[in-house]
């Protein structure tokens, strides 16, 4: 067994407990702990008067409580421990991802309002934490789907195909091992296919003069078999390493955020990575495409941390 536990951080919400059930597949697949963990905001030591000996107990938390019962005469479920914690759950969650397999999280929690698409506690933790951070949605969500999957037929694609797949982002320009390596271990874990979306941006336009667009100096055809070559040499090493994987690589024209959006739709899981800290940008960032992916994908959502420097 894995001695780095997956982590469902829950808060009674629909939302958490989706999560929970999630987290719970994923740490029987990897043979992994399962660690559920409730962030109470409503902290004792905030208040002036009181004198904190320790941390919240697990013991009468109606949250925790609620899992229990969820857990009950469940068969050949991997250990579980259940944790009380005290804070700012935005602050609080991505610290845990210092000694986490993977953080999962509910799209959004109790708090906030009803239309958000995504709470502020998953994207802290998507932004901030150690680990990959998963946020699951709830089922049947279409935070703009539809309209991501029409926008993608416009410039036609591969039809998904039928069987389980794991779809991740890679951008040609600056791949990260470390999105690809989780994506192809998941879909083994899963016996599931690997679909990658390499974008290209199209159409593509200069200007000769204010409002006097000029036929690109690139052929589209050129582009996409440059992006695809591309793309087979990054996976060329992880097909290696799981050569029971089946990975299909297609070079798309246009948004990227917008093409994994479309793919979405009856995914396992989507896999995007996060920016990597420069010198003149030291905050961990996400980006757009991530941002979008995260805000209206259909499936859940993994949000890989960037590995180390290549030499």
């Amino acid at each position: 067994m894995s001695a780095e536990p997956v982590i469902a951080a829950v808060d009674g919400s629909e939302h958490s407990l989706l999560a929970f059930e999630w987290a719970l597949a994923a740490a029987r697949r990897h043979a992994a702990p399962l660690r559920v963990v409730h962030v109470r905001q409503y902290a004792a030591w905030g208040q002036a008067d009181v004198l904190v000996a320790g941390p919240p107990g697990a013991e009468g938390d109606p949250v925790l409580d609620e899992v229990r019962t969820r857990l009950a005469g469940r068969a050949e479920e991997p250990a579980v421990e259940l944790v009380a914690l005290e804070g700012v759950p935005g602050a609080v969650l991505p610290e845990l991802g210092a000694e986490a397999r993977m953080l999962v999280l509910g799209s959004r929690g109790r708090g906030g309002f009803a239309s958000l698409l995504l709470g502020s506690n998953g994207l802290a933790a998507a932004r901030d934490a150690e680990c990959p951070v998963i946020v699951v949605p709830p089922p049947g969500r279409d935070g703009g789907a539809a309209d991501a999957v029409r926008a993608a037929e416009e410039y036609g694609g591969t039809p998904a195909g039928p069987g389980p797949r794991i779809v991740v982002g890679l951008h040609v320009d600056s791949p990260d091992e470390a999105v690809l390596d989780f994506a192809f271990t998941e879909a083994a874990l899963r016996d599931a296919r690997v679909q990658v979306i390499a974008a290209y941006p199209w159409p593509l336009q200069t200007w000769s003069a204010p409002g006097q667009p000029v036929p690109p100096p690139v052929d589209r055809d050129d582009i996409e078999h440059e992006t695809r070559v591309l793309a087979d040499g990054f996976l060329a090493p992880h097909r290696k390493r799981h050569p029971g994987v089946r990975a299909d690589a297609e070079a798309l024209p246009g948004d990227a955020a917008g093409r994994l959006v479309a793919a979405s739709r009856d995914a396992e899981l989507v896999v995007v990575g996060r920016h990597r800290r420069r010198l003149l940008a030291p905050a961990r960032m996400m980006g757009s495409v991530t941002q979008a992916v995260l805000l209206h994908a259909e499936s859940p959502v993994a949000v890989v941390p960037p590995g180390p420097p290549q030499e």
